[in-house]
């Protein structure tokens, strides 16, 4: 399901209160050329995801799911220059052109691509026993979208922002018997978010230039 006005209604706003960003244009060039799948976050999405990151003055980052960089880039220019970023991300190649582009967009000294299935780097990290994060971006395979969740909790500090993305599916989350594994592990991933006392969440639909879709907010309680 999808409507032109939508993409239209982007384009308007986009114009007026994002403009034009060599860097990040050159970011979604380059994923291209390099042939990631372009399901990177928009512009507006970007810019959202920045906007929240500063006014919540956050100095830790945790992004799982890298592909490209693009959002990668969006939230590592909300940082403060003694902030730091880490990205998880599965590919390689993707981890590739990510470092291309963030090292492009000067925030090499703040961001940090680790290579390998997220379910393993995470507790691995863990073990490093870090500060905890300010903010965790999720944006990576949806089928473990509830472990994720879990890990992004266990290493947050309270008051943290927890954001995930494409958690709405062009409305199939409501089906319960939905053949898509993505779909079953966004149903999944809603449940343990509606029963977790740790967290304080809402879920938002979205609709623009990626279609209809939707992200969960979720803050991270005191203990």
């Amino acid at each position: 399901m999808a409507d032109d006005r939508w993409a239209a209604v982007d384009t308007y706003f986009g114009d007026l209160m994002i403009g034009d960003d060599p860097v990040l244009a050159a970011a979604e060039a380059n994923s291209r050329s390099a042939g990631l799948p372009d399901i990177a976050v928009s512009p507006a999405q970007g810019k959202l995801l920045q906007l929240l990151a500063r006014v919540s003055g956050v100095r830790r980052i945790l992004e799982i799911g890298t592909l490209g960089g693009y959002s990668t880039i969006w939230l590592g220019r909300a940082l403060p220059a003694d902030g730091r970023l880490i990205s998880l991300e599965f590919d390689p190649r993707h981890a590739e052109v990510a470092r291309a582009n963030v090292a492009n967009a000067g925030l090499g000294a703040l961001v940090e691509i680790r290579v390998g299935p997220a379910l393993e780097s995470l507790p691995k990290l863990a073990a490093e026993q870090p500060d905890p994060f300010d903010l965790v971006f999720i944006d990576a395979d949806k089928e473990n979208n509830a472990a994720y969740f879990d890990w992004a909790v266990r290493l947050s500090r309270p008051g943290a922002l927890i954001i995930t993305d494409n958690v709405v599916r062009g409305g199939k989350i409501l089906d319960p018997n939905h053949p898509d594994a993505r779909v079953q592990g966004s149903r999944r991933f809603a449940e343990l978010v509606g029963a977790n006392p740790r967290v304080s969440a809402t879920t938002l639909q979205t609709v623009g230039v990626k279609g209809w879709d939707g992200f969960t907010l979720a803050v991270v309680n005191d203990s």
